[in-house]
């Protein structure tokens, strides 16, 4: 996995390390600011650099935050994501105007996915009632004994985007997340991961989110990266929320010609604006299908990176370790 280069629709830019100019940063607002410190390096904690960047620029016209190491690390470091939420649920009162966070922006230089420690997220949207985007990658939940991510049950009247990039999702994080009140929310992005890394989440856990009723703003839906792909899609073919999406990703994943032969099967998905399936294990017989039930109709069906092994045990997500 690489740095993002964007988030809310702004570009990412460095925050300078600890020594570096600052006497020429952009305008606060204009872009997404990664902080990133290195105190392993002769650097400072992100305690030190996050007081520093907040009395560097203007942070009530920070739009978007985007945390990297430092704030965020695996379980053999020492960066403590209980931590870093501490730090930033504390500065709510001089970053009036945050409307998008990503957290633990890590290579798998920096860290592999499966290592990277996440704790309970929801503090975040308790301290910046009026963000709209939240993006979190990593969990560490199970493979490494430690409960992992965690989303506590809250209302939020104003997320719009939700996604949880891992290689391993434990289910109690996707019961607190339907359990949630979310009004507004658009777009969710959930990666299931695989077992071996922590992956409890069930189908059957998805059902809040399959049928509707808990997120009616929803209009963009990926359940993805994940080793129960056919099931998943299985699912979703039946599911009451297809009906008024307008992109649907089943991407990065196990997927079989079984998923995909349940999708052309079930309710009509002519509707969609795109229908994202990258990363799958489909013949090229099916990839023909779908393209030819769908693409006639103005979808756009991704369907890149086939992977060609028969052995059903021997099938990978995309991002697992």
């Amino acid at each position: 996995m690489d740095h993002i280069s964007e988030l809310h629709g702004l570009p990412v830019h460095d925050f300078p390390l600890l020594g570096e100019e600052t006497s020429a940063l952009p305008a606060a607002e204009t872009v997404a600011w990664r902080l990133s410190m290195d105190e392993d390096r002769g650097g400072e904690t992100f305690e030190d650099g996050l007081r520093r960047f907040l009395d560097t620029v203007d942070p009530a016209r920070v739009r978007a935050l985007v945390l990297g190491v430092g704030a965020y690390g695996s379980e053999l470091d020492a960066a403590d994501s209980e931590a870093t939420a501490a730090l930033l649920t504390a500065a709510a009162d001089r970053l009036t105007g945050l409307k998008a966070l990503y957290l633990a922006d890590l290579t798998f230089e920096e860290s592999e996915l499966s290592w990277i420690v996440q704790d309970d997220v929801t503090p975040f949207l308790t301290a910046y009632p009026r963000l709209e985007e939240l993006a979190v990658r990593g969990s560490n939940g199970g493979y490494a004994g430690e409960p992992g991510l965690t989303f506590t049950p809250l209302r939020h009247e104003h997320l719009r985007v939700l996604r949880l990039e891992n290689g391993g999702l434990p289910a109690a994080a996707v019961r607190g997340l339907t359990a949630s009140d979310l009004p507004r929310l658009e777009h969710l992005d959930l990666w299931l991961g695989v077992e071996d890394y922590g992956r409890d989440t069930t189908v059957a856990d998805l059902a809040p989110v399959l049928d509707g009723g808990r997120l009616p703003a929803l209009r963009h839906l990926g359940l993805q990266n994940a080793d129960i792909q056919d099931e998943i899609a299985a699912a979703v073919a039946t599911a009451p929320v297809v009906a008024r999406l307008e992109t649907l990703r089943l991407c990065r994943g196990t997927l079989s010609d079984t998923g995909a032969e349940a999708l052309l099967g079930g309710q009509p998905l002519t509707h969609l604006q795109e229908l994202d399936l990258h990363h799958h294990y489909l013949s090229e017989a099916m990839t023909l299908r779908l393209r030819e039930s769908l693409e006639p109709y103005g979808v756009r069906v991704n369907l890149d990176g086939r992977e060609e092994e028969e052995d059903e045990d021997m099938r990978f997500v995309a991002a697992g370790e």
